[in-house]
C-alpha cells in the first residue's frame, strides 16, 4: 500500500537537496574545520538544554539520558519513541511504523512531556495511543529524556519524564561560515522505504538562519509471519491463509516535515523567529484493536468500513529570545509557540473522525546571580489548548484547557556535595463544550518539590540521592472520554470527578569511572496516591468491552544498570563493550484479584441507562514493558567504524486482569560506516545498518496491538550523509 503526496510535496525536499549540493555552496577558499565528529561521544558529558541551568547529564543529580553524535545517528528511526527505546528505563508505544511515543519507566501518554527545544510538541499524541507524535526524529541534533517527574520545569504533564528534543531551528549563535550544514539518504528493505533529509545553516554578522526539510515514503513492511500471534489465532479459531504471511498490511507511511528559522544575534542576546509544517499519512495495521469480550457483530461493523489510516497536519509559528547581564540576573530566555494541528481519520476513503487542536504556549525563564550560594532560576510557563473531535467515533468532547505554572530551582555545592532544589506550582482550568457533554467544568491547583544530593567522593565515584513529589491534574480524556475508542476497540467512559494524581518518589544512583570501566546504577521506587487508570470492566457496550478511567493507589519501582568498557586502543583499532540491564515493576496497591463495584451510566444513541459492571481495582498495571538485558560490541579505526548488539526482552507475565502475557524475544542489530574528509572542508559518510537480524517475530507487551501487529522482519539499510 501507498499514499498519495500529501500537502508539503517532495520537489520541495529535492530542490533543497539540489541546492545543498550546489557547487555554490560546495566553493571554499580553505579546507574547513570539521563539523561532524565521527566517533561517539561521551555523552555524560554533553550539555542538557532541557533544564535552564545548563549542565551536564553527569553533573544533574536528576536521572538524564542523552543522544547525540554517532549513537542518535545509529538510534535514528521513524517515530520519536523507537529513536530513544534502546536507552534504559525507556521504552515505545508502538502502535504501527507510524506511531511510537516514548514510555519512561512504565509511565507513558499524559505522564510523559515530549517537547521540541523545550516547549511542547503541540499535538494530541496524548489523547489516543494511535496519534503520532509531530516531532521528526531525524531532524534532531540532539535528544534529552529525563527519567522520574520532571513536574518542576514542565508542569504535571511530565510527571513521568520528559522528553526534549534539541533541533537548532532557531539559531541562538552567530553562524560559523556563511553555509554548512548536511544531507542524508537512506534505503530500508524492509519497506522499500526512503528518507532524504537536508539542512542548511548560515548566516553574517549579527543574522543567522537556519533550513531543514525531509521526506519519508515506506510501504507495507515485511514480517517474518503472520501479523496475528498464534495465541491470538487460536482464541478466534482462525487458520489463516499462506499467502497472508510475511507483509503487515496496511503499515505505509509517508512523511513530509520542513522548518525556517532567522534570528538576530548581538552582543548580549538575540531574537529569532520559526516556522515549521510537519505531514503525515500513516496506517493502523491490524484495522482496530479488538478486545477481549468484543463480539463478531462489533467486529465485522469495525472491520466493513475498511482499512483505517490516519492523515495529520501541523502548522507551528514560534518566537524566542534572550538578553544576557541583567543586574541581579545572569540571563532571560522567553520562548513562544503557536501550533495549529489536524488529524483526520479514514475508513477506507471515508472520513471517520476529525480531530482540531490550537495550543498556545509561552514560556520565560530567568536565571538569577549566585545568591547567599544558591544558582537559581524563576520560571513562568502558560498554555491554552483548544481542542475539537467531529464524526461518529468522536469519544471526547471539546475542550479548552489553560495551564499556567510559576516555578524555582536552584543548585548549591557544599564541598564535594551539591543539593539541588526546587518548588513548581500550577493552576489547571478544563473548559467542557455544553453542546457535547453535561458533565461540569474542572478546576486543579497541583504543587511540586523536588530534593536532591549529589555526592562526589572522589574523582572517580559518584553518589545521587533524589526525593520527590509531584502532582498531575487530570486530563480531558481522562475526565470527558464517553464513546467507542477505535483505536483500543473499547467502550470508555471517564470520570468527571477525578482528583489529582500525587507520586512521592525515591531514587539512589551511582556513578563510577575506574579506568576503562564506567558503571552507573540507578533504583527507585514511586508511590502513587489516587493513580489515574483505564480499568477494564466485565460488561460490553454495543459489543465492546467496557473500560472506566478511575482512581486508585499504585506502586512503581524498578532499577538501571549500564556498564561502558574500553577494552583495547591499539593498531587493530579501539574496542569497547557496552551492557545494560533495566526492569519496572507497576502494580496497583490493592492485591491481585481485587475488584470494585460500579454504577454506569452507559449511552444509547439519544438515550442512555445504568448497568452494574465490576472492574478490576487490584493486581498489575497493564502493559508495562519486561525486564531487558542488552549487550554491545563497538570497533573504530581511522576513518571506520562498527558496532553488533544484541538485546534480550524477557517474557512478560506479570499482567493484569484481562490482559495475556507476552512471549519474550531477542533483537540483534549491527552497523557499519566509513568516513571521509575531503581537502575542500566537505566530508561523507557511507553506512549500512542492520536491525532484526535473526529475523526474529516480535511483540512488544507495551502495544496494545500486539496480537496483531508484529515489530518489523530483518531490515538491511544503507545510505550516505554529507556534510558541508
Amino acid at each position: 500500500m501507498s499514499y498519495p503526496a500529501p500537502t508539503l510535496r517532495p520537489a520541495l525536499l529535492a530542490s533543497a537537496l539540489a541546492l545543498a549540493l550546489s557547487p555554490v555552496l560546495h566553493a571554499a577558499d580553505a579546507p574547513q574545520q570539521a563539523r561532524h565528529d565521527s566517533a561517539p561521544k561521551n555523552l555524560s558529558a554533553v550539555e542538557v538544554h532541557a533544564t535552564p541551568l545548563a549542565d551536564t547529564a553527569e553533573n544533574l543529580t536528576a536521572p538524564v539520558e542523552v543522544l547525540a553524535g554517532s549513537k542518535l545517528d545509529e538510534a535514528k528511526a521513524g517515530t520519536l519513541g523507537e529513536t530513544v527505546a534502546g536507552l534504559p528505563g525507556v521504552q515505545t508505544s508502538n502502535f504501527g511504523p507510524g506511531v511510537g511515543r516514548p514510555i519512561i519507566r512504565g509511565l507513558d501518554g499524559a505522564r510523559v512531556q515530549v517537547l521540541s527545544d523545550g516547549l511542547g510538541s503541540g499535538d494530541v499524541s496524548t489523547v489516543s495511543v494511535d496519534h503520532a507524535v509531530s516531532i521528526e526524529p531525524f531532524l534532531a541534533d540532539q535528544i534529552e529524556v529525563l527519567k522520574g517527574p520532571a513536574t518542576l520545569l514542565y508542569g504535571s504533564g511530565a510527571i513521568g519524564g520528559a522528553v526534549n528534543v534539541v533541533d537548532g531551528r532557531i539559531p541562538i549563535v552567530r553562524a560559523d561560515a556563511p553555509l554548512s550544514g548536511r544531507a542524508e539518504f537512506r534505503h530500508d528493505g524492509v519497506s522499500d522505504g526512503n528518507t532524504g533529509t537536508v539542512r542548511i545553516d548560515g548566516g553574517s554578522g549579527s543574522i543567522a538562519f537556519h533550513f531543514d526539510a525531509l521526506h519519508r515514503e515506506a510501504g507495507d513492511y515485511r514480517i517474518p509471519g503472520f501479523a496475528e500471534s498464534a495465541e491470538h489465532r487460536a482464541e478466534l479459531g482462525e487458520t489463516p491463509s499462506p499467502d497472508e504471511a510475511g507483509i503487515l498490511a496496511n503499515s505505509a507511511v509517508r512523511t513530509d516535515s520542513a522548518a525556517l528559522g532567522i534570528s538576530w544575534i548581538g552582543e548580549r542576546g538575540f531574537l529569532g523567529a520559526g516556522y515549521s509544517l510537519y505531514n503525515t499519512r500513516y496506517g493502523i495495521p491490524g484495522g482496530h484493536a479488538h478486545g477481549a469480550g468484543e463480539d463478531d457483530h462489533a467486529d465485522h461493523a469495525l472491520e466493513e468500513a475498511g482499512p483505517v489510516h490516519v492523515q495529520m497536519d501541523q502548522r507551528r509559528n514560534e518566537l524566542r529570545g534572550g538578553l544576557d547581564d541583567l543586574g541581579p540576573f545572569a540571563s532571560l530566555r522567553v520562548k513562544v509557540a503557536d501550533t495549529s494541528y489536524t488529524h483526520t481519520e479514514f475508513e477506507g476513503d471515508a472520513v471517520g473522525t476529525v480531530f482540531n487542536n490550537r495550543s498556545r504556549e509561552a514560556r520565560v525563564e530567568l536565571v538569577h546571580q549566585p545568591l547567599a550560594g544558591w544558582n537559581g532560576a524563576f520560571g513562568l510557563q502558560a498554555s491554552q489548548r483548544d481542542f475539537t473531535a467531529i464524526g461518529d467515533e468522536a469519544f471526547v468532547p471539546g475542550t479548552v484547557a489553560d495551564d499556567t505554572g510559576l516555578f524555582w530551582i536552584g543548585k548549591h555545592a557544599f564541598g564535594p556535595m551539591q543539593l539541588d532544589l526546587g518548588l513548581r506550582h500550577d493552576r489547571n482550568h478544563v473548559d467542557v463544550d455544553r453542546a457535547a457533554s453535561a458533565a461540569p467544568d474542572r478546576d486543579f491547583s497541583t504543587t511540586s518539590v523536588s530534593a536532591g544530593l549529589g555526592w562526589e567522593i572522589n574523582d572517580a565515584l559518584h553518589f545521587n540521592l533524589g526525593l520527590d513529589r509531584a502532582q498531575r491534574a487530570p486530563t480531558a480524556e481522562e475526565l470527558y472520554s464517553s464513546g467507542l475508542h477505535v483505536a483500543t476497540g473499547s467502550h470508555e467512559l471517564g470520570d468527571a470527578g477525578l482528583d489529582t494524581e500525587t507520586a512521592n518518589r525515591i531514587e539512589l544512583g551511582m556513578h563510577l569511572h575506574h579506568g576503562p570501566f564506567e558503571l552507573q546504577l540507578s533504583g527507585w521506587h514511586a508511590r502513587y496516591d489516587d493513580f489515574i487508570y483505564l480499568a477494564n470492566a466485565d460488561i460490553s457496550v454495543d459489543g465492546a468491552p467496557l473500560r472506566l478511567w478511575r482512581q486508585d493507589d499504585a506502586r512503581l519501582s524498578g532499577f538501571e544498570a549500564k556498564l561502558d568498557w574500553d577494552i583495547v586502543d591499539n593498531g587493530s583499532g579501539r574496542w569497547s563493550l557496552g551492557l545494560f540491564a533495566d526492569s519496572v515493576r507497576g502494580r496497583l496497591a490493592a492485591a491481585a484479584g481485587t475488584t470494585a463495584a460500579v454504577s454506569v451510566e452507559v449511552p444509547h444513541g439519544d438515550h442512555s441507562h445504568v448497568e452494574q459492571a465490576q472492574v478490576a481495582a487490584g493486581g498489575n498495571l497493564p502493559r508495562i514493558a519486561p525486564s531487558r538485558t542488552g549487550v554491545r560490541l563497538r570497533w573504530e579505526r581511522d576513518a571506520w567504524r562498527a558496532s553488533v548488539g544484541a538485546v534480550r526482552h524477557a517474557r512478560q507475565d506479570k499482567v493484569a486482569a484481562f490482559e495475556h502475557a507476552t512471549p519474550g524475544y531477542t533483537l540483534v542489530d549491527a552497523h557499519l560506516a566509513w568516513h571521509l574528509d575531503t581537502a575542500g572542508g566537505r566530508e561523507w559518510e557511507v553506512f549500512l545498518d542492520a536491525a532484526n537480524l535473526t529475523n526474529r517475530e516480535a511483540r512488544p507487551h507495551t502495544s496494545f496491538l500486539k496480537d496483531v501487529v508484529p515489530l518489523q522482519g530483518r531490515n538491511l539499510a544503507f545510505g550516505v550523509r554529507m556534510f558541508f
